[in-house]
């Protein structure tokens, strides 16, 4: 199996004004490249803390996270900055996009942080609209589309940068249940087509129909969904 993502016995707590608040605990997984894993559990269970832990936008209190068999552990902020930009895109539940901008200047935005080759952002962003079937709506801002085209939009950012990996947070929380599995259909399509590794993490029971595995956090422990 080629594993793009292994964690070891991983471990997150949080200093909070009570104590120590461990949210995650004996965490071991390892995700094979080109898969499609869905993260299960309730609210308030760590399965947006887990994502961070892997997306590197925070670090474990115990463990060891590998990339590609390059522990995470040992590399400075600057090269944690700099895997981020080349392995990894982003999906959040809320979509995160820039309300001023159009659909085209969010994508283009985002690369123009990543340092993309400025001669190329143009086709890129133009590339990565019609990806998601949105190539007429580039002028649009968000509060002219429907929340389906938002979270294309979203995932169309998230593609740009060529990603290995896209980590997806409750992507389909704001979406009805046919929206849901029509952007479902588009992340395994784009997966696919593109080699990434799609990590998702969520509670909604439509999942399950499109992913290639299934785990869920119980007691800050992740096992393998029965």
């Amino acid at each position: 199996m080629n594993v793009i993502i292994r964690l070891i016995d991983v471990a997150k707590k949080y200093n909070t004004s009570y104590g120590e608040l461990p949210v995650l605990e004996g965490v071991n997984l390892a995700i094979p490249r080109g898969s499609f894993i869905a993260i299960k559990g309730r609210s308030g269970s760590g399965k947006t803390t887990l994502l961070n832990v892997i997306g590197l936008l925070d670090s474990p209190t115990k463990g060891e996270i590998f990339v590609d068999d390059t522990s995470i552990g040992g590399l400075s902020e600057d090269d944690k900055i700099a895997l981020r930009r080349s392995k990894f895109g982003y999906i959040f539940q809320s979509f995160a996009l820039l309300p001023t901008y159009s659909a085209y200047e969010n994508i283009e935005i985002a690369l123009r942080i990543q340092n993309y080759d400025i001669r190329k952002i143009r086709e890129r962003a133009n590339q990565c609209l019609k990806a998601v079937g949105l190539s007429t709506r580039c002028d649009s801002r968000p509060d002219e589309l429907s929340g389906g085209q938002k979270q294309r939009v979203a995932i169309a950012r998230a593609l740009a940068g060529k990603p290995e990996i896209i980590l997806a947070d409750e992507p389909t929380g704001e979406l009805d249940s046919e929206t849901t599995r029509k952007i479902l259909r588009l992340l395994k399509r784009i997966a696919s087509d593109h080699d990434i590794t799609l990590i998702l993490a969520t509670h909604d029971p439509i999942v399950d129909e499109f992913a290639d595995q299934i785990f869920k956090i119980e007691n800050r422990r992740i096992i393998p969904a029965s």
